[in-house]
């Protein structure tokens, strides 16, 4: 859940980030200014509700640039362009060059898709970014909030707008080929002509010298002692997965499967360790589709060594064609069965285009995305290490700001309060950089799910008021991602009553035992059963796969109501999140969020004769002690929790000898209850 920015960034260098990109002239100013908000509007009457002070964003001018946007539509006979938020890799994190949707419409979200006609534009994201897009969007705009009742998607708008004929144009790198099919049909069927794809993007011709350049940054090899697995071998076992399937091929068009495949990594993408590129794997060959000039000598004689060409990044649509071509002569195997070239189902739909259409293409659920997800013992190992030395930084941190805000009496805002985490994160052993930007919020700005505190603009952190903090970073031997919501003061009855309650959904999940075979999708109302109980819920997912020194949100698997995750069963190695949360506008929000590893555990019986699950947190931050209503936990719930607690003592005291302030407001968050 977050707005990704830069990657690498030392703490004693200065911190250039994406919303720091957004304030300059090309993309329009951000301001923020102070408000008297609103009672929510979730309920009709709640407890829960206040008036409060929140920041907010003031929105872009965006009738310039929807005006010579509509000029170059009109140029290329379109008639309604959609933008996605994705690249050409569908990258859930973009580079700066990449942000065409923040960059026409102003909203900054890192979901959502944007729908311009030539007299209207819409902005769809989800239950998320509600908040946030409805502040960030001008009156040019219209909201569609996906997944309320009676709101079209973004397909099904798009759609009634080609109504009587007219031309829907996409740039064909940025949507998948499956989704380009469905809203082919879409159009077809409320009477629109045709889904065009338009080879120059018109975001970017609206844009013109303003954009950024793409990144071109150094690539390295991740040595084996952090990868747990060579090349050579990662090879090898893909091309038994080809071989199985009797196919020609398989095209990799996904970063981080790409760097992991090849164990390197880059710095193209803020906060992810990825590198443009494209690779080509069949029986005998790979290829590597990158900007040379990325590569060391030492990276040149690594792929070398392992078998691999390079060749430019550019030239992967015309080999793609070209390899269509020389493919037909051995279209069949001995057998007379069709054999084809493989793509991820999250391949662009030009790319499907170059290599020939369904005629030469099956599209796949990726093998190297599933190899990925499941870990081995050296990257779990030090999934294990890397979250002790991140909890031992967090924890420093919550004890420094504490001091600061009741001791001290400082002056801390929300932006110099994620500064001192990622200095205190930057002492730690293997650090790269952050994994996504800090999400540092205090009072109401905590119920923005994706706030994002601006430099010189954000809150003052109220010691009275519930502070959220979701942050993460990139070590060599693993990635971490956690939050806690902590209260500085005397915390209300309904703030004490909602963490308990999303408390009790986090170990709920953590303790659970099940079956091999079941998927994040079932198990993800275990998080949610006693906000339920309460008729209260929450708008996002309750867990997400995380990479190994990759992107701190990775698939296939996850936990939640996406139809994806009941599509992928949780397996052994699998690393995920468990995060869920309560958010009331206007007034205060709640998550907690741990590092849970899929692992395999001793049942009385096995039913079935299946293997049975469960979970290993990794982890190593206590919860806040004030925010808990320990009559509601049960005496299992007091075991585990205090089980929990004694476990972060022991592997973290050790950092912070000599430290009397860290060292006793670790003792006070982890004893006994």
């Amino acid at each position: 859940m977050r707005i990704p920015a830069s990657f690498s960034t030392p703490s004693m260098t200065p911190r250039i980030t994406l919303s720091s990109i957004f304030t300059v002239p090309k993309l329009g100013t951000r301001l923020w200014t102070i408000r008297f908000s609103p009672t929510s509007l979730l309920r009709p009457v709640s407890r829960f509700q206040s008036i409060s002070t929140a920041i907010k964003m003031e929105k872009v001018d965006t009738t310039a640039r929807l005006a010579k946007l509509r000029q170059h539509m009109s140029d290329h006979k379109v008639d309604v362009y959609i933008i996605p938020s994705e690249d050409s890799h569908a990258s859930e994190y973009i580079a700066p060059c990449d942000a065409r949707r923040a960059f026409i419409s102003g909203f900054t979200g890192s979901a959502g898709c944007a729908v311009v006609t030539h007299e209207k534009a819409a902005l769809a994201t989800d239950g998320r970014y509600f908040n946030q897009a409805s502040q960030q969007l001008d009156d040019n705009w219209l909201l569609l909030k996906q997944g309320l009742v009676d709101v079209p998607t973004w397909q099904e708008w798009s759609a009634d707008q080609a109504a009587g004929g007219k031309v829907v144009g996409v740039d064909p790198t940025l949507l998948t080929n499956g989704a380009a099919k469905k809203l082919s049909e879409k159009i077809k069927k409320s009477g629109g002509k045709e889904l065009a794809p338009v080879e120059v993007n018109l975001v970017d011709l609206t844009w013109g010298e303003d954009r950024p350049p793409q990144p071109n940054e150094p690539i390295i090899v991740l040595d084996e002692k952090f990868a747990g697995k060579d090349a050579k071998t990662k090879l090898s076992e893909l091309r038994k997965e080809l071989e199985k399937k009797k196919s020609l091929g398989f095209v990799v068009s996904m970063l981080d499967e790409i760097a992991w495949l090849f164990n390197l990594r880059g710095n193209d993408i803020p906060y992810n360790p990825v590198f443009f590129s494209y690779a080509i794997v069949t029986a005998d060959d790979a290829t590597l589709y990158v900007n040379s000039s990325k590569l060391s000598p030492e990276c040149r004689s690594y792929l070398e060594e392992n078998g691999v060409a390079i060749k430019p990044y550019e030239d992967i649509f015309s080999d793609a064609s070209a390899l269509r071509e020389s493919a037909a002569a051995q279209k069949t195997d001995e057998d007379g069965d069709s054999k084809k070239f493989l793509i991820s189902n999250k391949a662009s739909w030009a790319l499907k285009r170059a290599l020939g259409g369904d005629d030469m293409v099956e599209e796949i659920r990726s093998p190297i995305g599933d190899a990925k997800a499941v870990k081995n013992e050296i990257e779990l190992e030090g999934m294990r290490q890397c979250h002790i030395r991140d909890g031992a930084a967090l924890i420093e941190f919550f004890a420094w700001l504490e001091d600061q805000l009741i001791v001290k009496k400082a002056t801390i805002d929300e932006v110099q309060a994620a500064d001192k985490l990622e200095s205190l994160r930057a002492k730690q052993k293997d650090f790269v950089g952050l994994s996504f930007p800090a999400i540092s919020s205090t009072g109401p700005n905590a119920a923005v799910i994706h706030y994002k505190p601006e430099r010189g603009s954000c809150s003052v952190i109220d010691p009275n008021a519930v502070y959220l903090c979701d942050s993460g970073a990139q070590y060599l031997d693993g990635t971490t991602d956690t939050t806690r919501t902590l209260h500085f003061g005397e915390p209300t009855a309904a703030e004490i009553e909602a963490y308990t309650l999303v408390l009790k959904g986090n170990i709920a999940l953590d303790r659970a035992i099940f079956p091999k075979g079941t998927t994040g999708f079932a198990l993800d109302s275990l998080a949610r059963q006693y906000l339920w109980q309460n008729g209260l819920d929450y708008r996002h997912g309750t867990g997400h796969g995380v990479g190994s020194y990759l992107n701190v949100h990775e698939g296939p698997v996850g936990i939640g109501t996406r139809v994806q995750y009941s599509e992928v069963s949780l397996s052994p190695g699998n690393v995920i999140s468990d995060e869920p949360g309560y958010y009331e506008d206007g007034s205060f929000g709640i998550r907690i969020e741990n590092i849970v590893m899929v692992k395999e555990v001793k049942t009385k019986y096995k039913f079935g004769d299946k293997p049975y699950l469960g979970f290993e947190h990794v982890t190593m931050v206590p919860y806040c002690r004030k925010l808990i209503d320990t009559t509601q936990l049960t005496d299992d719930e007091v075991t585990w929790l205090n089980e929990y607690n004694e476990d972060i003592w022991n592997k973290t005291k050790g950092y912070f000898e000599g430290d009397e302030v860290t060292t006793a407001w670790l003792k006070r968050e982890t004893q006994s209850f």
